[in-house]
């Protein structure tokens, strides 16, 4: 397994070693003692799946309290996969980093607590899943503006995406709840 920081040095690209021959393939795609190794120390205690469509974007969430780690993934089609830096003490605060995720590559991206996470779907449908380090917690939830000019975030779109209200109506980054 190779775990390389991105531009966002906490914000870590994963991608496996596959093992494939004619009947298919396997891989790890968690192990404690590799991810430990490489500073990645968290406890999962929850996994999602979200399943959409092409040009849907979700995000960019967070939860301003009980704030969670995420190992995210693709297991069908593509996606464009950003993390925004939430930590007012970092220099690294307001910036934001966008991989392209899918089956077909295989790449994961870890996300620490103290950013928030999106994604916009870049195939014709795809299949998401993330381990999250708490429990999602509704009244802490907010949401950053995707289209927030600050975070300098290029997203691959061609056309608006299609949105959640919450999303269409998330907080510009000098109005937003941030961490310390």
């Amino acid at each position: 397994m190779q775990i390389t920081p991105t531009a966002l040095p906490e914000v870590m690209l994963i991608e496996p070693r596959v093992f494939g021959d004619d009947r298919g393939c396997f891989f790890e795609s968690w192990n404690r003692r590799a991810f430990a190794a490489a500073g990645i120390d968290a406890d999962f205690v929850q996994d999602n799946h979200s399943r959409s469509g092409r040009g849907v974007l979700r995000g960019l969430h967070y939860q301003i309290e009980h704030a969670q780690g995420k190992l995210v993934r693709v297991t069908e089609g593509e996606v464009f996969d950003v993390a925004v830096d939430l930590r007012r003490s970092q220099p690294t605060f307001g910036r934001s980093i966008g991989c392209v995720l899918s089956a077909a590559n295989r790449r994961m991206l870890w996300i620490p607590a103290g950013f928030a996470h999106g994604f916009v779907v870049l195939s014709e449908n795809a299949e998401f899943l993330y381990k999250a380090t708490d429990y999602w917690y509704p009244e802490h939830e907010r949401t950053l503006l995707w289209s927030d000019p600050a975070l300098r975030i290029d997203w691959p779109l061609h056309g608006a995406p299609t949105l959640a209200a919450k999303d269409a109506a998330g907080r510009l980054l000098d109005d937003a709840d941030v961490y310390a």
